[in-house]
């Protein structure tokens, strides 16, 4: 119960500080709007790039590509923005395992947002091509879930070995390619319309990625805390 009251409290911490400043979250949404512009006049002045020509393809593969790297830029600041005077006072008021599930809970709740409104961003600029809308949008919460959880964990091992922007590249590299090529696969079925029983195995694997990374982090992250 300590451990939840705990996280309540950091967790309500990162929204107010995020709420005042915006920082992260205005950041990445620029980065996510411009990118999707630049795309769009980039294939308007591609002569002949058709519907028939693989479309629907590129529109998907396209917005994981973009989300990817928005996830990057606003996970690698969860730890990377701590100066080490707040982390040590963080260290002696709370427990590790209520800053990184505080963490992770407050990423999950920006990359949600920040899903959303990139796909809103994405259909407003390209043509709609979701066969599924409502399943392509739970694919795009779970991605998000998945992309919070990975980058987190990630980020604390990064800010904690120094060097962050170019080690939290290469340690989530390994471990984000599988979740990319499920997300995928799984969102393709979706703008397809086709039958979901057919991407209920990815989804549970999806699933099984961010519990085993969630419960790495509570088991892992206090080793790391008392470096």
């Amino acid at each position: 119960m300590q451990v939840l009251s705990q996280t309540k409290h950091l967790l309500k911490k990162e929204i107010l500080l995020e709420w005042r400043s915006k920082y992260a979250f205005n950041g990445v949404l620029l980065y996510i709007v411009s990118t999707v512009f630049v795309c769009y006049i980039a294939f308007n002045l591609s002569a002949g790039f058709t519907h028939s020509q693989g479309y629907p393809v590129v529109w998907n593969v396209l917005f994981w590509i973009i989300m990817l790297f928005a996830a990057v830029n606003a996970m690698s600041k969860s730890f990377l923005q701590e100066s080490k005077s707040r982390l040590l006072y963080y260290y002696s008021i709370a427990s590790p395992q209520a800053i990184i599930l505080s963490k992770i809970i407050y990423n999950i709740l920006l990359m949600s947002l920040l899903s959303v409104l990139a796909l809103l961003v994405y259909m407003l600029f390209f043509t709609n091509t979701l066969g599924d809308p409502f399943y392509y949008f739970l694919v795009v919460l779970l991605g998000s879930i998945s992309f919070a959880t990975v980058f987190t964990m990630i980020s604390a091992i990064a800010a904690k070995a120094g060097n962050g922007g170019t080690l939290m590249a290469i340690l989530s590299f390994p471990v984000i390619i599988p979740v990319i090529l499920l997300l995928i696969r799984t969102s393709k079925v979706a703008m397809d319309g086709l039958e979901r029983g057919s991407t209920y195995g990815n989804i549970g694997i999806l699933c099984a990625i961010n519990v085993i990374v969630v419960g790495a982090s509570l088991i892992l992250f206090p080793y790391l805390w008392q470096d």
